[in-house]
């Protein structure tokens, strides 16, 4: 008969686990009273469940909308619904910038970072702000079309309306999951079952992925629901897990062991093994490459196993590429510091989402890039709204050999401060998106860095002549092979013309919101004739756009892959059949409000021409 004494060391170790569960709970005031639990005869006080909408919508990465309206953009996502439950496209929800896998598929298209970990998916985000903090019960989200593309939900400790800033922030994720397909583009509210918190919060973001909808995902609104007393864990609710035995149950999955990154990535005193396995008789680049598959997480903790381990875990070879934006919650000035003497090498830096409500200072920020800035070629800064003109500076000065800069959604960089950018003068990629530069820096900029060869100016509103901006590419940036100029309010044919006629590798152009161009002044045909390599032209909600354009499309550009034509009056389905026999390579064709185009021509178009997506888009 086998010994029952390790069945019940087991179960000795599970209720061990349990009572110590209950014990730091209570001790952490997770009982509304103590009273209360000694005594039957006293009943606990009523927590009244708060209902409440989004107030204020605090930060975004992106949205479809300009930014001096309210069509399509994030704001609407502040109040009570505008929509819901109706389905379709309606100006009154907020709307991101990207659908499905299109801008993956394009000449502009960046490569990825390795070691990404798979729980991190997220493209976009919205922080959103309610008046009252609580501990949160539930989150509703209101979609009414193509739903399906919120991944994750956080939490924050911080109280935007406090007039005393938190010693330390904290994000707790409320519920996480991988992007699924969602049958049919109607209405749904949103409720995924969340997780308990131990903090209130009145702070709450979205994360996004929309790489698996047919088109863009609209949101309505965002309902809180909560208490203001934290409320009972009893034990048939609280599941315990056979692997927790760390001292802290709140650690996110996502980031477990992150929140020790400083003290692991610092010099620590290494228990000395009898042995390294037999890992101290393979190659030292075979171990490198065993390792290169690991995330930064990873790499902490095996650093502490044996000397072996940490000293490959140190190597600056381990860090050429190193995308710490899936660690946005949790990188800070100490986490630079530490990380410094591993990146000496490091080629590819990604920090977009890193570093706001004073996670990183301007002086941490700038102490990193002094040393670890002379082998930078590509630096993703998305959303860094710690950046100001010193970083800027910094940059310019510390990365001699960039090439990539990306300050998307950076709108609080001052604008004289994008002057410093055309000191780097080997760039060949430069995101603005949604930034404050100016007429001025960016003509400065064109100036100097000829070899750029992706520029995106969207929703840049402060320039005031983009007809002169044009010229100055068609004159200094010959290699320019895409360009996006979405929402740009004052180009006309002369500035078409200009950057048509200078800028003949052009593969990509947005022009997409661009009111000012006029189909009866020649431009779109001009284009078609000049840039016979384009693959992705968007003329979105150009009313103008007619069969001419289209004609000249399909004679000219037969490499294209991407049009987008949404809104036009003036197309009918005879030059769409042009388009589709003529450009073999078509795979994305956007019809959607365009009066001549109706369901029968889509669906005969889409029989004929089975490869090629076809988006219609409808309003209820």
């Amino acid at each position: 008969m086998p010994p029952v004494f390790p069945m019940l060391t087991v179960l000795s170790m599970f209720y061990y686990m349990c009572l110590r569960r209950r014990a730091r709970t209570a001790t952490r005031g997770e009982m509304n009273s103590r009273r209360a639990i000694e005594s039957n005869t006293r009943a606990l006080p009523i927590n009244v469940e708060i209902v409440q909408y989004a107030k204020e919508v605090l930060d975004f990465s992106s949205h479809y909308g300009s930014e001096n309206s309210m069509s399509y953009t994030m704001w609407n996502l502040a109040g009570i619904p505008n929509v819901y439950p109706s389905s379709g496209d309606f100006t009154q929800t907020a709307v991101f910038r990207t659908y499905g896998t299109w801008w993956d598929r394009c000449p502009s298209a960046r490569l990825p970072f390795t070691r990404t970990p798979s729980t991190f998916c997220s493209q976009d985000y919205v922080e959103l702000a309610f008046e009252e903090p609580v501990y949160p019960t539930a989150v509703h989200i209101l979609e009414t079309y193509h739903p399906g593309a919120v991944v994750r939900i956080l939490a924050c400790s911080a109280n935007p309306y406090s007039q005393n800033p938190p010693a330390e922030v904290r994000w707790e994720i409320l519920w996480s999951e991988a992007p699924t397909k969602v049958n049919g583009p109607q209405a749904r509210q949103f409720t995924p079952c969340i997780k308990q918190i131990n903090f209130p919060t009145n702070l709450i973001r979205l994360e996004v992925n929309s790489s698996l909808l047919d088109y863009y995902t609209e949101l309505d609104a965002v309902v809180l629901h909560g208490v203001k007393e934290r409320p009972v864990l009893s034990l048939k609710t609280s599941m315990i897990d056979m692997n927790d035995i760390d001292e802290d149950e709140d650690e996110e999955k996502f980031a477990c062991g992150m929140d020790t990154l400083n003290k692991q990535f610092s010099i620590v005193a290494l228990r000395e093994w009898p042995t390294n396995g037999y890992f101290d008789k393979l190659p030292y680049e075979l171990i490198q490459l065993i390792l290169s598959h690991l995330t930064v997480p990873d790499l902490c903790r095996l650093s502490q196993t044996c000397k072996l381990l940490y000293q490959h875990c140190c190597d600056p070879l381990q860090y050429i590429h190193l995308s710490l934006q899936p660690y946005w919650a949790r990188i800070n000035d100490t986490s630079l510091e530490y990380l410094q003497s591993r990146c000496t090498l490091i080629q590819w830096l990604n920090l977009s989402w890193t570093g706001n409500r004073g996670a990183i200072s301007v002086s941490g920020f700038s102490r990193f890039l002094k040393v670890c800035g002379s082998e930078l070629v590509r630096l993703e800064l998305s959303c860094g709204h710690f950046l100001n003109e010193t970083c800027l500076e910094v940059i310019t000065e510390m990365c001699p050999n960039l090439q990539e800069l990306n300050l998307s959604s950076c709108d609080k960089i001052p604008p004289q401060a994008f002057n410093h950018i055309a000191k780097v003068g080997g760039l060949k990629r430069l995101i603005l998106y949604r930034t404050k530069v100016e007429q001025t820096a960016l003509l400065s900029i064109l100036n100097f860095c000829s070899e750029l060869q992706h520029l995106s100016l969207g929703s840049c509103v402060m320039i005031e002549d983009y007809d002169l901006i044009a010229s100055m590419m068609g004159a200094k940036c010959k290699k320019l092979r895409s360009l996006d100029l979405w929402r740009c309010k004052n180009i006309t044919e002369s500035g078409i013309a200009e950057l048509a006629s200078g800028c003949q590798l052009l593969e990509e152009l947005d022009l997409g919101w661009c009111p000012t161009l006029q189909s009866s002044t020649g431009c779109f045909t001009n284009l078609a004739r000049k840039l016979p390599n384009l693959q992705k032209l968007f003329l979105t909600a150009n009313r103008s756009v007619c069969d001419t354009d289209i004609e000249e499309l399909a004679a000219n550009c037969t490499h294209l892959r991407q049009l987008d034509i949404l809104g036009t009056r003036m197309v009918s389905p005879a030059s769409l059949r042009k388009l589709l026999e003529s450009c073999k390579d078509l795979s994305l064709l956007d019809v959607s409000f365009c009066s001549q185009i109706d369901n029968r021509v889509v669906l005969e178009l889409n029989a004929n021409f089975p490869s090629v997506f076809i988006k219609k888009s409808f309003t209820q």
